[in-house]
């Protein structure tokens, strides 16, 4: 089974705090000014810095341009978050349609810049013509995403390529056991149980993953407020197929979906992490944590295992 440490706190609704920087190392001063002289980059949110961070070790410096717990669909870039990507040396975004402000952003940026969904096969939004952004919540999907950024590493600074290159193929290796054993916890799951019931429809990649249909209040990008009918057809869903657990994620409001557990007799499973790692002393501060908290909470959840 999955497990995360047990005294972690859940970190619920949006936070603010100083620009993440993943992989936190000692500052390389080469030339004795005071300034880590390590090439910068930036990625549009924590989740992506965390990601390549993991594969750039100490060699490059990455930092977050969105704060812990912030709303990455419908950012607004600040003046200073201008000056900061003009000083960036490349800068990372998700693609997908996920940063609707990106693409005016770099208007006023002359960064370098590169998306890191270039090689997933994207998944429609039910009812739409438009892609569901959250690809790195597969743990198949975020390995083009590991992929992509080896090779942005490598051609920005190539005397550390093979670190890169390293870097990626043991960070990759985690990822993996993450969905091997999620897949191997969710075995005991009768068929028709086999639902992840969530607030937002921002699990789909997960879910094709694993072998899990997938219901929600709302689709992505959608009014983060469920409507009565909303709840409604929810409560159908999960009572007629008997689903055992309901979750919610952390930066939404989960009254809806409490609603959802209490008519039907559900349990609410807990809460999960997608648009956002936590602080450090939270239950998610790094991609890993997250996945390994969502895929350890839905198993218990599904299973009736205990959290």
């Amino acid at each position: 089974m999955l497990t995360l440490g047990a005294g972690a706190a859940l970190l619920g609704g949006c936070g603010s705090g100083a620009p993440t920087t993943a992989a936190p190392s000692a500052v390389v001063d080469r030339d004795g000014d005071g300034v880590d002289d390590r090439p910068l980059v930036l990625s549009t949110f924590t989740v992506l810095a965390d990601i390549a961070g993991a594969v750039a070790g100490d060699h490059v410096r990455v930092e977050s341009l969105t704060r812990v717990g912030a709303e990455i669909h419908g950012y607004e870039p600040t003046p200073q978050d201008v000056v900061r990507a003009s000083g960036a040396d490349l800068v990372l975004d998700n693609g997908l349609g996920l940063e609707a402000w990106f693409a005016a952003f770099l208007l006023d940026s002359d960064a370098p810049h590169v998306t890191l969904t270039d090689a997933v096969e994207g998944l429609p939004i039910a009812g739409s013509d438009a892609i569901n952004p959250h690809a790195w919540m597969s743990p198949t999907q975020v390995l083009h995403y590991v992929d992509a950024v080896v090779v942005a590493l490598s051609d920005l600074v190539p005397a550390h390529a093979a670190d890169f290159e390293a870097n990626g193929a043991a960070y990759a290796a985690e990822i993996e056991e993450v969905r091997t054993e999620l897949v191997a916890d969710l075995a005991a799951v009768p068929p028709a149980q086999r639902v992840l019931v969530t607030c937002e429809g921002a699990f789909s990649y997960l879910a094709a993953d694993v072998g899990l249909a997938e219901v929600y209040l709302w689709p992505v990008n959608a009014e983060q407020q469920s409507t009565p009918r909303q709840v409604a057809a929810v409560i159908d869903e999960v009572a007629a197929r008997e689903v055992p657990a309901v979750f919610c994620e952390s930066t939404v409001s989960a009254s809806g979906m409490r609603q959802v557990a209490a008519e039907t007799g559900a349990t609410f499973g807990g809460i999960l992490y997608v648009d956002s790692l936590s602080e450090p002393d939270g239950p998610v501060p790094t991609y890993l944590d997250l996945l390994r908290h969502d895929a350890e909470t839905i198993a218990a959840g599904l299973t009736g295992g205990s959290r």
